[in-house]
């Protein structure tokens, strides 16, 4: 049920296509049932059963165009010739009511396709984003190919749960109810022997669909790691080959693959089990029903006539086609069921890093950083302990240590990427978790020890978050960042695209991008997380000195592993196990010789 009102949300959305949709069904079920209507007039005059003194298919007259249709019939009959052209009228009416049930019946169908693809479009959009609102911790737990499972895998089930649902929730109960009171008008006695069967199907049906969304949650959850092993094999394919790991990845996925073709068995069986299951009920229910109505009929007393009985048939073998779709739907819906539960859990995924109820605006940084008492914890492990920093306006601060010492995570605090666990970040003497978060971001730029470059244009990329700026910004902040050059020999120059993360260009060239990238942004405040580590000598020394120029009049957080390119640094921060072991100028701390100048020898020797 909870998936049920989940889509309902989504549907109440849009009130016209679904009243739309839900009258055009409705005069659909009512023509179809007109079509039927005409059974017992025409099987009373080809057979001769038109008993004298009495009109034709008395229990569907229902007063005004009927009554008046019924006794044309009548008087037409009484001649050979007129009962020809009576054969001829209820053939006409047949076929117009079948024409215009088909035209309505289409229409309905033609506004069900928007109503569908507006539910997708809108749980697709919703989960995108979140995922971009989420913080970066959440994807340090997250399986990417889990969540590409949830924006492909999950919303295509709920998009075939849904198309089945939709149709028979505002159909199959327009077309039952007419038909049933048409059951109902012809033999009250018959109709009320019917129902007693219908409680039994969908207990029957209802604890099969029960057993399905279990096994489909699975399929989906098979799904995202198959997605992952994939996504991580494609992303590392240099190092499988390098380490001839081909053969031990491909053991990985098959595995995987077959464990997922077993549970789809499971599924695809259970979910095949609502046609035949509905089926078989079906001719039970016609079979019963042949056997009582047929001892109606020879019960004179009864005074149920033949063509009212055979017209009763008819009509209930219309009602197992809805019923059937209805059941079918009923599987599908919970099918679907797991995999919308799949989608709101990642839509209703809880915003740690919330934005105050009445932020504050920072449109300029102006006096200083300031890091009080800062902790912060990752799970049950200890990043940062009781840390204390000021950066001063224009200064310039290196974090160094080891690996897992925290200074990318220190750097990621400020921007709010993550959110301290105790302590607090002051910008200007205010807590940043006062300030707007957009406001605070557009202060900083962010260069990467890994660049990232999106399937775009170079253009594109350097532009990228800033929708203002002009071909002459982007071409100015590229010769600032030392990437005039490579780009003018492109050949479609700044429209040249960069290929998949970058990959038409060279680890130099991609981190010159991202540095003019920061420099069109021009923020005052810079956080560089080993920009050059992962460079040759003459790459490095193109993108250090785009670093200086992006550094000149701003205040520069620097993380390198390369000791060498902070030496000019107002001061040193050299964290170890998460606390600052020791601070001050490069000169400074080689004299102590601690933490830093152990680094440096060790450097030096490499």
């Amino acid at each position: 049920m909870r998936s049920l009102v989940i889509i309902f949300n989504y549907i109440k959305k849009y009130p016209k296509l679904v009243s739309g949709y839900f009258i055009l069904n409705l005069m659909s079920a009512l023509f179809s049932l007109i079509s039927l209507t005409m059974l017992a007039p025409f099987i009373t005059l080809i057979f001769g059963l038109q008993s004298e003194g009495k009109t034709f298919g008395s229990r569907f007259s229902f007063g005004g165009i009927s009554d008046q249709l019924y006794t044309m019939l009548s008087e037409l009959i009484t001649t050979s010739e007129g009962k020809i052209q009576a054969l001829g009228i209820i053939c006409i009416i047949i076929v117009s009511a079948i024409v215009l049930k088909n035209i309505f019946l289409y229409g309905a169908l033609y506004l069900l396709t928007p109503i569908r693809n507006n539910i997708i479009n809108d749980m697709r959009n919703d989960m995108f984003d979140k995922i971009v609102k989420l913080p970066i911790g959440f994807f340090n737990e997250q399986r990417k190919g889990d969540i590409m499972s949830r924006l492909t895998n999950d919303l295509q089930d709920v998009e075939f749960s849904t198309i089945s649902f939709l149709e028979s929730f505002f159909r199959e109960p327009i077309l039952i109810t007419f038909y049933l009171f048409a059951m109902i008008h012809l033999s009250p006695e018959l109709s009320l022997f019917l129902l007693l069967f219908l409680p039994i199907s969908g207990l029957i049906i209802g604890r099969i669909g029960r057993s399905l969304k279990k096994v489909s949650n699975a399929v989906q959850i098979k799904l995202g790691e198959i997605l992952s092993t994939i996504e991580e094999t494609l992303g590392g394919i240099r190092v499988v080959k390098a380490f001839n790991a081909e053969s031990q990845q491909l053991e990985k996925f098959k595995k995987e693959n077959i464990e997922l073709f077993k549970i789809k068995n499971r599924s695809n069986r259970r979910r095949d089990l609502a046609s035949p299951v509905s089926e078989t009920l079906g001719i039970i229910s016609v079979c019963c029903v042949l056997y009582y109505g047929g001892s109606l009929v020879l019960n004179t007393e009864v005074g149920l006539s033949g063509q009212d009985f055979l017209t009763f048939i008819v009509i209930f073998t219309q009602v197992i086609n809805p019923l059937k779709a209805f059941s079918t739907a009923s599987y599908n819906i919970q099918k679907g069921a797991a995999s919308i539960e799949r989608i709101q859990q990642l839509i209703k995924e809880e915003q740690t890093i919330k934005e105050d109820v009445n932020p504050l605006p920072i449109l300029s940084f102006n006096e200083s950083i300031e890091l009080r008492n800062l902790s912060f914890t990752y799970g049950n492990k200890l990043i940062l302990n009781d840390i204390n920093l000021s950066i001063q306006k224009g200064q310039t601060i290196a974090l160094v240590g080891s690996s897992g010492s925290g200074k990318s995570t220190l750097a990621d605090l400020i921007p709010r990427f993550h959110d301290c666990t105790s302590g607090e970040v002051l910008i200007d003497g205010i807590n940043i978790k006062k300030y707007r978060i957009k406001d605070l971001r557009n202060l900083m730029g962010v260069v990467t020890q890994e660049p990232i470059l999106f399937n775009d244009t170079i253009k594109a990329n350097i532009s990228l978050g800033n929708k203002t700026a002009t071909d002459e910004m982007i071409r100015e902040a590229a010769s600032i960042a030392n990437a005039q050059q490579f780009i003018s020999l492109k050949e479609k120059g700044f429209d040249t695209l960069v290929g998949d993360r970058g990959s038409k260009l060279s680890g130099g060239e991609r981190q010159r991008l991202t540095i003019a990238r920061a420099v069109l942004k021009n923020p005052p405040i810079l956080i560089l997380d080993e920009a050059t580590s992962s460079l040759d000598t003459e790459s490095e020394k193109w993108v250090q000195d785009a670093i200086f120029k992006l550094m000149k009049d701003r205040t520069s957080i620097i993380i390198a592993h390369r000791l060498s390119t902070i030496k000019h640094a107002d001061e040193i921060i050299v964290l170890h196990e998460g606390k600052i072991a020791e601070r001050g100028k490069h000169d400074e701390l080689l004299k102590q010789n601690g933490i830093y100048s152990r680094l440096v020898h060790l450097q030096q020797m490499q």
